[in-house]
């Protein structure tokens, strides 16, 4: 019997496959990716790498958003008020502070897309002072709480690539300590000159579309984005009668501790977490019908998860696949994105495919699904692995 999980009541997205759950969806049905040049700034990379990049400027999601000029909503924070509205809109909630409400978010970027772009003027004009203070990752989480009315705890989490997944896990956590009824979760990050220099200083960037688990895969394709879900405990959901999306019931983390930015060669951090995340909902491996896999398409990335997978399921490995391959990796927002897709999959008994695979990698017997799957599943593993050796497992199971 698998533990009593944590009701998820509401979800909200924008990435660059769509600006709701539902474009989001179909995106992921029709097998369109996102993936393209970057236009939204300049850089010497725009020929070279491919980003899942959101079409719509920052004066677009301002307006949206319909903030007042002057604001001092960097890209990031635009992102992550937009999805956190969506998410509280799909919960029905309309007064947000009506119960112990929370807001944890999780950012890498934070401001820095806008105090790159300003920093050097700072000395010479006071024109973007406003966004001095906008730098800090928890500036972010703030303003989006402050946007949605959220008078309760606020925090943010930052720890590279589980950073969203880690945010939903505290979340959870908070809930079935009794310190919070209800509690949005999630991440935003946008694209910055910082991260793709960054990441293109470590070689891992790829000059196409990226192809996880391919043996011809070449790197990742950075994205942006934004995600949240709306937790809630069991008795809020009795009390009010909300329908339920689905239930998170299992989570876990872990750190080998290996190296600044590589995976283990086994994928001791990646196998933990997930053993973790089995336990805490009392699942063997066998149940899991669908793992939306972190498959970030880097060659380290994916042979260490591979073998983390094939440690935990062994000879039964079940249907996997990488929706990077539409998103690219959106950061600290990838484990909130992928959660979202994962709750789809739950609700629409679909396996996504893997888009851009062709070659089976040779250090492993496994290949991914590469086609829509329309099969029934009632309970999903979503994997986030981050910098530093940060592994983050969460699963959900169907309501």
């Amino acid at each position: 019997m698998i533990s009593e999980g944590i009701a998820v009541t509401g979800i909200g997205i924008i990435s660059s496959i769509g600006n709701t759950v539902e474009e989001n969806l179909y995106a992921l049905q029709a097998g369109k990716h996102g993936l393209s040049r970057i236009a939204n700034f300049p850089t010497r990379l725009q020929e070279r790498i491919w980003v899942g990049e959101i079409k719509r400027s920052n004066e677009e999601l301002a307006d949206k958003l319909e903030l007042s000029s002057p604001h001092a909503f960097t890209r990031t924070s635009l992102l992550g008020a937009f999805a956190a509205r969506q998410a509280l809109k799909s919960a029905n909630i309309n007064d947000v502070n009506q119960l112990r409400t929370g807001f944890i978010s999780s950012t890498s970027v934070g401001g820095m897309d806008y105090t790159e772009r300003y920093g050097s003027t700072y000395l010479i004009s006071s024109e973007w002072h406003r966004y001095i203070p906008s730098h800090p990752a928890g500036d972010s989480s703030h303003k989006i709480a402050k946007y949605l009315g959220v008078k309760g705890l606020v925090t943010t989490v930052s720890t590279a690539c589980s950073s969203a997944a880690n945010a939903v896990m505290m979340g959870a956590r908070l809930i079935h300590a009794g310190r919070l009824d209800r509690v949005i979760v999630g991440g935003t990050d946008a694209l910055s000159k910082f991260t793709i220099n960054g990441f293109h200083s470590l070689l891992i960037l790829s000059d196409e579309p990226c192809q996880p688990f391919d043996n011809q895969r070449k790197g990742l394709n950075l994205g942006e984005g934004a995600a949240y879900l709306v937790l809630e405990s069991q008795k809020t959901v009795k009390q009010q009668g909300k329908h339920v999306l689905a239930y998170l019931t299992g989570y876990g983390n872990a750190n080998d501790a290996f190296h600044q930015t590589a995976s283990s060669d086994d994928g001791e951090g990646a196998f933990l977490a997930m053993q973790k995340a089995l336990t805490v909902a009392q699942l063997g491996p066998q149940e899991i019908d669908y793992v939306n896999v972190h498959g970030t398409a880097t060659p380290n990335n994916d042979l260490s998860e591979g073998r983390a997978m094939q440690r935990i399921f062994k000879n039964k490995i079940p249907s996997f696949s990488s929706t990077k391959s539409f998103t690219g990796h959106a950061l600290a927002a990838a484990g909130a994105i992928e959660a979202v897709y994962s709750i789809l999959a739950l609700q629409q008994g679909l396996v996504f495919p893997n888009l851009h695979f062709d070659t089976p990698m040779e250090e492993l017997d496994m290949i991914p699904q590469t086609t829509v799957q329309h099969r029934s599943a009632s309970h999903v593993l979503s994997n986030s692995f981050g910098f530093g050796g940060n592994c983050s497992s969460l699963i959900f199971s169907k309501a």
